[in-house]
């Protein structure tokens, strides 16, 4: 359909296989939506006509580089166009990188930003890129960073909530964390899990009883979020732990495909953190994540770098 639109940002270093294309094809498909791929770049020394270390002036530089990434989008265009996809392609020249990503999402209002992201081979750890920070900041569509490992053809999808709102998370994040984990499953075939944990706060000395009463406490708003917001029997999850502990911890042993997480503003700072679990979550996720933003974000406020 027209109006659907993902955005799939390539790194143009990359002369490689980008996993994020075959995911944010995959996705097209199944949602009958328009892909647009994108590289951005800039390069002072190129702006100014300079080529290499000694002076050389060529003022077309730029101008030869852009319609070089031009013609490597259009290679990627074409096997996704025959699989009968609509696809188009754009390059910019701007920076700093972060906030020319963010302009572009702005004028172009894509249902959906895709992006590769990559891990560390020894810690097994994700490493995200200043421009992933930025994007989890200040995107203000939906955001997919994608890890390079293969989804399964029935994905396990994870919607991550925390129904008291402990972090000040809006209740509306969590209705629309659930309603896109509700619809990437169904898009691509897969099964639905909802996902909470909690953690009595540090430095407390808390009676057995009391720790069964917070314990409770979460249970009940769990149950209850589940009255409106349904999953197969067995698929919620209530886990006793700190979030960047146990969030990458079930999805491993779940096998996880895509974990979808809300973007807050934490009160006094300006710039987004990931629910409970801060931004400490994100280098630990062994699968795809798929990030939301609140109603009513302004990717135009400062969001820090």
């Amino acid at each position: 359909m027209a109006d659907k639109t993902i955005l799939v940002i390539l790194d143009p270093t990359n002369h490689g296989e980008q996993p994020v294309l075959e995911r944010a094809a995959a996705l097209a498909q199944s949602a009958s939506a328009a892909l647009e791929l994108f590289i951005c770049d800039f390069d002072a020394e190129i702006d100014a006509g300079q080529v290499s270390t000694v002076w050389i002036e060529q003022p077309d530089a730029k101008e030869n580089l852009l319609g070089i990434y031009r013609g490597r989008l259009e290679a990627h265009a074409a096997p996704l166009r025959e699989r009968g996809l609509n696809v188009s392609v754009d390059v910019a020249w701007d920076h700093p990188l972060g906030e020319a990503l963010v302009r572009k999402i702005v004028a172009s209002n894509p249902t959906l930003v895709a992006k590769d992201t990559h891990h560390h081979g020894v810690l097994n750890r994700t490493l995200l890129s200043n421009t992933d920070w930025h994007l989890i900041r200040g995107c203000p569509a939906p955001l997919l960073l994608v890890k390079p490992h293969e989804v399964a053809d029935s994905p396990t999808v994870f919607a991550a909530v925390d129904p008291l709102h402990a972090n000040e998370k809006p209740g509306q994040l969590d209705d629309a964390i659930y309603a896109a984990a509700n619809a990437l499953a169904r898009a691509t075939g897969g099964e639905l899990h909802l996902v909470h944990s909690f953690a009595v706060p540090l430095g407390l000395e808390v009676a057995p009883d009391i720790a069964v009463q917070i314990e409770q406490q979460h249970r009940t708003a769990i149950a209850e979020f589940l009255e409106s917001h349904p999953v197969p029997k067995g698929h919620a999850h209530l886990l006793a732990g700190r979030p960047e502990q146990c969030l990458p911890e079930i999805a491993a042993d779940e096998n996880a495909d895509y974990l979808v997480m809300g973007a807050v503003s934490r009160r006094g700072l300006d710039k987004l953190f990931i629910g409970s679990s801060a931004e400490r979550v994100l280098d630990r996720l062994p699968c795809n994540l798929l990030i939301i933003k609140p109603a009513g974000f302004d990717a135009s406020l400062p969001h820090g770098n």
